[in-house]
């Protein structure tokens, strides 16, 4: 039995607090230092790791555009082939500009656009050679900058 009397209350109050409550429980969650500190590590990733993924974008964009100048290439060659070299350099000579040009070679590309300029990726430019024969000139590329891209 529990002795409720005057005594034992006043000696009740006289003990210390820790020893009359039970110690409070830390809510569950996070303190504003662990926040702090994973905001900043998320902000040192991001910060590293942003240049990475634009450079290998405008790496692939690069790539692409080789790709594709490869592909006008031979196209090319394979245009020359089918209709013949006299009827090749003429109609050439007669398209006058690379749009027109692109028309005759297009139907030999794999899934080719309408136009140059759509199957071209952005910012980059694919300028035909104004003669067709012999096949020693390439297509040449040229960079966002302005710059030829080797290939």
């Amino acid at each position: 039995m529990h002795d409720t009397g005057p005594l034992n209350l006043e000696k009740k109050l006289m003990e210390p607090l820790s020893i009359r409550q039970p110690a409070a429980r830390p809510l569950p969650g996070f303190s504003l230092v662990e926040v702090l500190a994973a905001i900043t590590i998320i902000g040192i990733i991001t910060f590293l790791a942003v240049p990475n993924i634009v450079r290998v974008k405008q790496d692939g964009e690069e790539n692409l555009a080789r790709a594709r100048a490869e592909t006008l290439n031979m196209a090319m060659a394979a245009y020359v082939q089918a209709v013949g070299t006299n009827t090749a350099q003429s109609n050439w000579a007669a398209a006058g500009n690379d749009d027109a040009r692109y028309l005759l070679i297009r139907q030999y590309i794999a899934f080719s656009e309408t136009n140059r300029t759509l199957y071209t990726p952005s910012g980059y430019t694919n300028t035909l050679p104004s003669t067709i024969s012999p096949l020693t000139t390439k297509v040449i590329v040229t960079g966002p900058s302005g710059t030829t891209i080797a290939y």
